[in-house]
């Protein structure tokens, strides 16, 4: 049924692409070349994705939301607002995770020509793991955006005693979301950016680039896939392998600085990078 209503989809957009073509009397010749273009593509994806897997995400909407956004929001719903809840139940790694995040960190800030260490945005921060272990370390202070209520809710409780630090918390979608202009020396974005289509996540880290000060980084941490992009269905996120995260990036306007493989994970785990990036030349 899936697959029908796909092929449905692509038959009834193309039916009304007819339509206006002919209204607005582009050269038939044009047309056909247009259309067989678009039908190489349809192939193309046939043979890469389950189908079933590209209608779901191109072509249903659910309370004003794509579907994509909500499976995911609803998937975190039911996941605890705790250590082991951030980290999948992977909590052995966390330790290791966060050693490595402070090393990479400590190459980009402080120092001439390195960021400051003022004020650090922890993007998709859940309830606050990356700022407790790895930004208030370095930073007089942080600010937290995250979709879900409950998770910043449990931030004061969890920063013990680190919360006053916390200047401002803000419960959004990160496609949803702009950092203010000028305010960040780094803005740290860690298993979260598979959560975002290749179009919101090449939006967001354009606006991201207005939010630095200078010499500001943005760092970017997450799985990357081996070859390719394959789709979560269970949490309704996507892993990008490192080719399309670098044109991603290149298509943003940043520059990256460095990038590292996470070391000590199992090697049954996906592979996590880390991504130093700052605005390239001619980015105001």
């Amino acid at each position: 049924m899936a697959y029908k209503a796909a092929h449905l989809a692509f038959k009834s957009r193309w039916h009304k692409t007819d339509e206006e073509l002919c209204r607005h009397s582009m050269s038939f010749v044009l047309h056909k070349a247009i259309q067989n273009d678009f039908f190489k593509c349809y192939l193309y994806l046939l043979e890469k994705l389950p189908l079933v897997k590209l209608y779901a995400l191109t072509s249903q909407v659910i309370n004003g939301e794509m579907q994509f956004y909500a499976r995911a929001k609803h998937f975190y719903r039911e996941v605890p607002a705790t250590e082991e809840g951030m980290m999948g139940d992977y909590i052995e790694l966390s330790n290791t995770d966060v050693e490595s995040s402070r090393e990479f960190l400590r190459k980009f800030v402080g120092g001439v020509g390195k960021a400051g260490t003022s004020r650090a945005l922890d993007c998709g921060s859940g309830i606050g793991r990356i700022s407790k272990h790895v930004l208030l370390p370095v930073f007089k202070s942080v600010e937290l955006v995250d979709m879900m209520e409950n998770f910043l809710a449990e931030v004061p409780n969890y920063l013990q005693g680190k919360e006053d630090r916390v200047e401002m918390y803000y419960c959004k979608s990160l496609q949803e979301f702009t950092p203010a202009p000028r305010r960040y020396d780094v803005i740290w974005i860690q298993w979260v950016s598979g959560y975002l289509t290749d179009k919101d996540l090449l939006e967001f880290l354009i606006r991201c680039q207005g939010g630095l000060k200078d010499n500001g980084v943005i760092i970017l941490k997450d799985n990357v896939a081996r070859e390719g992009c394959t789709l979560d269905c269970l949490d309704s996120s996507v892993i990008r392998d490192l080719n399309i995260l670098h044109s991603l990036i290149d298509m943003s306007g940043l520059t990256i600085l460095r990038e590292e493989r996470q070391e000590g994970f199992p090697e049954q785990c996906v592979p996590v990078w880390m991504l130093a990036m700052q605005k390239g030349p001619g980015h105001s």
